[in-house]
């Protein structure tokens, strides 16, 4: 990005003018419905100029995401389990074949077996724990590998993980191991794609009601707990964490990678 003489950016559309993400390229991963946080981050790229490539993980899930993708008119919507052999490949063979490049992704996507999920970090079986982590962490590590050739000219990389990878939270169980390895995963994806300028950053909301969410037990009791201890005593929106995400994708976050951003109302330095 050249500099100019005032000390500003050539090539930056300015704070506030509507159009933040003028001709970027994004691919989401993990929008389930209105409440999920990738469509709050979606939603607001969209409306500040970026295209969208976005997925669903099942039938049952694009039912309900396909006419929220259709009203952000995005030209690449498609089915992409990342456990099923080729889905994840398909995407980005799209996106590749459509747009030749891409700006940025977001990742949000998480998951693990129930039964695993409710009980004890000392119970979890083997299998549940090697699913979590690979729909949750390794799922990263795949998108990010198959978005480095498409991001020539750099790009953005985000993820979503929760203060539950930092701090034991009642109920999180394994998905505490888990998010902490993907807040890792991101600290070294950062440093190895650094030089050819893709930014890697973990958003960390505080509680939402997400359909992901509703598998935790006592999430009820969570959000309470978290309004009560946030500095001005109310819960984040997906609205919230979406313009932070608008932030971190666009050119002024340039300078910005392998950190974890809390988007809590600053629950982590109290709860």
């Amino acid at each position: 990005m050249e500099e100019r003489q005032d000390g500003g950016l050539k090539g930056f559309t300015p704070l506030g003018s509507g159009r933040l993400l003028e001709g970027k390229k994004g691919l989401i991963l993990g929008i389930a419905n209105t409440n999920s946080i990738a469509y709050g981050c979606a939603s607001l790229f969209r409306k500040l100029g970026a295209e969208l490539a976005v997925t669903y993980g099942n039938e049952k899930t694009g039912t309900h995401m396909r006419p929220l993708a259709e009203e952000m008119e995005c030209p690449i919507i498609m089915k992409c389990d990342v456990e099923a052999p080729g889905e994840l490949e398909a995407v980005y063979s799209e996106i590749e074949n459509r747009w030749g490049k891409l700006d940025f992704v977001l990742h949000s996507i998480a998951y693990a077996p129930k039964e695993d999920l409710h009980g004890r970090v000392t119970d979890c079986s083997k299998e549940g724990f090697l699913l979590a982590m690979d729909i949750s962490c390794h799922s990263l590590i795949r998108a990010t590998k198959l978005a480095e050739p498409l991001m020539k000219d750099g790009g953005s990389i985000l993820t979503v993980s929760f203060y539950g990878s930092q701090k034991v939270v009642a109920h999180y169980n394994m998905m505490g191991p888990v998010k902490s390895a993907l807040e890792s995963t991101v600290r070294y994806l950062a440093v190895e794609l650094g030089p050819q300028r893709i930014r890697v950053n973990s958003l960390s909301p505080g509680p939402i009601q997400t359909r992901a969410a509703s598998g935790i037990e006592h999430f009820d009791a969570l959000l309470e707990r978290a309004a009560s201890q946030t500095l001005a005593h109310q819960i984040v929106s997906i609205e919230d964490v979406g313009a932070f995400a608008a932030f971190l994708v666009s050119d002024y976050a340039r300078s910005i990678t392998g950190a974890v951003h809390y988007i809590d109302g600053g629950y982590h330095i109290v709860g």
